[in-house]
């Protein structure tokens, strides 16, 4: 069966997330007089990246908001060296609108993009809340490739690798999973969990450990894969 759509992820897949916040929060810290608090930048950015793992599932299991996880990844930020504050939404919201100024996509993405639309239904599951990625979107200038088909967790409510988001995001473009693609950064989530719902499924490794296959789902180095060796492939037909 020809693969006639594809879905994206998007943080870590199509914008760099990891650098981006990394950009935002060392701004954020240096303007809040609090970079000095810690042995080093990395010490930092180390624990608020860690901060986010242990916290931003209790949001995609529903057990907290997403403004919930961003007060409490703040709140335990913060008590780490000390520090008392007050309103912790307003705090990460002065660190977002910093970091938000950074956005950047990874150089393969707006080419293979270009490359596919009009080829290919395009559109995003993300496990996130719709008007923050739809915002990123518009930051890097993305969001014409994929218009409305946008669906995210926070809305949709379940989270990758739940099967059902995967299913929705097919019909969302209409097409059956064995007509999609599905393409993220995460071997589990994305790639496990979109094989599993009958996808296509693509794990972008940019590591490119030179591995071509793994349980089942693709491994790629790079979008420029989709339109170089996988696009002789689709069909749109």
């Amino acid at each position: 069966m020809s693969i006639r759509g594809i879905l994206f992820d998007i943080d870590d897949t199509l914008i760099d997330y990891s650098a981006t916040a990394r950009v935002g929060l060392l701004r954020h810290l240096r303007a809040e007089d609090l970079l000095d608090y810690f042995l080093s930048p990395e010490e930092a950015v180390l624990l608020w990246r860690a901060l986010e793992e242990e916290e931003y599932p209790r949001f995609l299991a529903g057990e907290l908001t997403f403004t919930g996880q961003q007060q409490l990844r703040t709140k335990r930020f913060l008590s780490h060296i000390g520090v008392k504050e007050r309103d912790p939404v307003a705090w990460f919201a002065r660190y977002a609108a910093r970091r938000d100024t950074a956005w950047a996509a990874f150089p393969d993405v707006p080419p293979t993009l270009r490359g596919l639309s009009g080829q290919v239904a395009l559109g995003v599951v993300s496990n996130s809340s719709r008007a923050h990625q739809q915002g990123k979107l518009e930051a890097v200038g993305l969001h014409e490739h994929f218009g409305d088909a946008v669906l995210c967790s926070a809305e949709f409510g379940a989270a990758k690798p739940d099967p059902s988001i995967f299913r929705a995001g097919c019909a969302m473009i209409g097409l059956p999973p064995d007509q999609v693609a599905y393409v993220g950064d995460r071997f589990d989530t994305d790639g496990i969990g979109a094989r599993d719902a009958g996808l296509r499924a693509y794990w972008l490794d940019r590591t490119a450990r030179g591995v071509a296959h793994r349980d089942g789902v693709t491994v790629i180095p790079s979008l420029s894969e989709l339109s170089a060796t996988t696009f002789g492939h689709f069909d749109p037909h």
